[in-house]
């Protein structure tokens, strides 16, 4: 074991870095330079860093109504994000926005506060009498449901002081096709929803675009294909059912320029504006500490057991795998050894997985073992997805925000999908096979949704992708918080030793990091290896293999059908219950035990006090409040429990009384000798 200054300094080095400096809101500094050749490039006054910080939303006065400025403030919204800065002016002067930024930017308002404007505009001119004063003006589509309730949530807040005159419908909730349908005919003025189920219900006729629609954005652009939307976009955008009119206003959102993002923009986009956000504006690179070691699979739970059961890290994490089953060893894993997490995946209702995240952000758990199968691919196709992310960048990157040079980028984009249809064919039909072994095609974890406050995101199972990875570490470092990542790469020699523990992903682990490090180092960030003393942990090894070799594939099945009924259960009969009643939500814990009262091992629950290394804090509190700051604590549980009350316990040798906690009494012993 080394000295304890030094395992200290190794330990500490998984703690999120201190925070960056940078503006309140997450808003990183723009170059006036960049805004200024925008506002010439298209006649459109943008705000300055400066101006944004001093007067924050109250900028866009003369731009957004004092109702929706209003709700911004209420809900602690104080200087616009510089893609909000920049989107919100252009859009409302009309142009269609491409808009490349990372997770956590703002890119929900940056599209949603110029979509509702549009509304009131156009409903402040007619009659409330007139049929044309209700229609459906806007429709935005998510690649997952969990994401649509979000946006349905954030809209539903912005709207507060105008929800006489915007109505909002999400209508990829698992309402019933009735309610649905009910809803859509007092025709919305924001429509929210899924590429499925918007075609499902505009081929029904329940959802008429047609006749009034103004505005379409498409949010996480560069994941609605590759989610098995492909055909449903298709026919949406392309007219074949003529469910769209001959002209509106678009919006692509994304983190990533893939080629999808560059089909939709051929499909979709009129001479846009596209707006990336320099790599000195993405924070990432400063507030984002990544780590890596690389380790075998059965040492993947040994380090995630000394990592949680110390408090080598704070605060909330979330732990990523690529299988379902290993979701669940892993969570049977650490409730053995008393630390609580939830499996969130897409076995589980929507309104179910739903709760989860919100518990979660309320802080009502720390950890969540997340699933994110849609995003997978098999071993060795993440070279050609790659190949084809880079040339959409180098296209991308060549554009200029001019009219003239967007012309000329779109007309070649159309002609690299002409000569390559047969290979994006291809891919398509395997995307689509993809979703329909999928067990959730509309299931999504690590895009989209907003996890607050999570302090780390451990990739317990390295990614299949790029993309994978980029997305899943954009769930920490968030709107200018600091965070963690640490990564599990299981060599090439290790694949396949233990192989009841093995994962198919991890024998390309090694290609895929390697992919994963170059493209990281080529946006300015940076890998650490993480060197943890292998002997301070070494001591926790017989624990770690015998509790795993506990873990059956028995008993994994038996978990997840006990925990599927209840949250069918209470997902069916209290869905309901809980908008009336939302404080009944405290008596459901989603991180429940799964293993009955006899399969627990209460001693795992402690750490005995030899096995802690130097490197912890003795009166650190890491053990669930099994350890005192009192030095008589020896570390360990008695055999007996002490009590302070004697019981008199009589032998079969009359005459002879024990007293329970003191010496043997015999009455011959008082008679002394004469």
């Amino acid at each position: 074991m080394t000295d304890a200054s030094t395992s200290k300094v190794r330990a500490d080095s998984l703690l999120p870095p201190a925070k960056a400096s940078s503006t309140p809101n997450g808003a990183a500094s723009t170059s006036s330079a960049s805004n200024t050749d925008l506002a010439t490039q298209h006649a459109v006054d943008l705000p300055s860093q400066a101006d944004a910080e001093r007067l924050g939303f109250n900028i866009f006065s003369h731009l957004l109504d004092p109702r929706l400025l209003r709700s911004l403030a209420d809900l602690g919204f104080g200087i616009p994000t510089p893609i909000q800065q920049k989107s919100i002016p252009l859009a409302l002067a009309g142009k269609d926005i491409l808009a490349r930024a990372r997770t956590g930017s703002g890119k929900t308002l940056a599209y949603a506060l110029p979509i509702l404007q549009k509304v009131l505009d156009a409903k402040s001119s007619i009659a409330k009498s007139d049929p044309s004063y209700q229609l459906t003006r806007a429709l935005v589509l998510v690649p997952t449901r969990e994401l649509a309730e979000q946006v349905f949530r954030q809209l539903s807040a912005v709207i507060e002081y105008v929800r006489e005159d915007i109505r909002l419908v999400n209508v990829a909730r698992d309402a019933g096709e009735k309610v649905q349908r009910l809803l859509l005919s007092e025709k919305p003025d924001v429509v929210i929803a899924t590429p499925s189920k918007a075609l499902s219900y505009l081929q029904n006729g329940s959802l008429d675009l047609k006749s009034g629609m103004e505005s379409l954005a498409i949010d996480e652009a560069d994941l609605i294909l590759s989610y098995g939307h492909d055909s449903d976009v298709k026919s949406l955008l392309l007219g074949g059912g003529n469910y769209l009119p001959s002209h509106f206003q678009s919006f692509l959102m994304s983190a990533t320029m893939t080629s999808d993002v560059t089909k939709l923009k051929g499909l979709l986009l009129r001479n846009p504006v596209i707006l990336k956000l320099n790599e000195e504006d993405e924070s990432t690179s400063s507030n984002l500490v990544q780590f890596y070691t690389k380790t075998s699979e059965e040492d993947k739970f040994l380090l995630v057991y000394v990592i949680l059961k110390l408090k080598l890290i704070r605060g909330k994490a979330i732990l990523f795998v690529n299988e379902l089953e290993r979701g669940y060893r892993l969570k049977l894993f650490l409730e053995k050894f008393g630390l609580r997490a939830c499996v969130l995946n897409a076995e589980l209702p929507i309104n179910s997985r739903y709760s989860i995240v919100e518990e979660f952000n309320k802080g009502r758990f720390d950890y969540i073992v997340a699933t994110d199968e849609p995003t997978g691919l098999a071993p060795g196709s993440d070279e050609e997805s790659d190949d084809d992310q880079e040339a959409a960048e180098e296209e991308e990157t060549s554009d200029v925000d001019g009219e003239a040079a967007e012309e000329e980028g779109s007309s070649k984009k159309r002609k690299f999908d002409k000569d390559t249809g047969k290979k994006a064919s291809k891919k398509s039909k395997q995307n689509q096979r993809k979703s329909k072994t999928s067990s959730g095609g509309e299931y999504g974890v690590s895009r989209g949704v907003d996890f607050l406050n999570v302090s780390c995101v451990i990739n317990f199972d390295l990614p299949p992708t790029v993309d994978s990875y980029i997305h899943r570490v954009g769930r920490t470092a968030r709107g200018g918080a600091s965070g963690t990542a640490l990564s599990f790469v299981v060599p090439s020699s290790e694949v396949g030793r233990s192989k009841y523990l093995t994962c198919p992903s991890t024998y390309a682990d090694e290609k895929v990091f390697k992919r994963i490090s170059r493209s990281t180092s080529a946006i300015g960030g940076t890998f650490q290896e993480w060197n943890y003393d292998a002997s301070s942990v070494e001591g926790f090894r017989y624990r770690v293999g015998d509790t795993l070799k506990s873990i059956t594939k028995a008993l994994i099945r038996e978990a997840r059908i006990k925990e599927l009924k209840t949250e069918i259960l209470t997902s069916t009969k209290l869905q309901s219950h809980f908008e009336d009643h939302p404080d009944d939500l405290d008596y459901l814990q989603h991180d429940k035990a799964l293993l009955n009262s006899r399969a627990q091992q209460g001693h795992l629950k402690h750490v005995p006090h030899y096995l802690i290394p130097k490197i912890i804090n003795p009166n650190s509190k890491f053990n669930n409040n099994t350890t005192s700051t009192n030095t008589s604590y020896k570390g360990y549980v008695p055999k007996n429990k002490h009590s302070n009350i004697t019981s008199r316990k009589t032998s079969s040798r009359k005459g002879i009384v024990h007293l329970k906690g003191t010496k043997k009494f015999d009455p011959l012993r008082k008679f002394s000798k004469k």
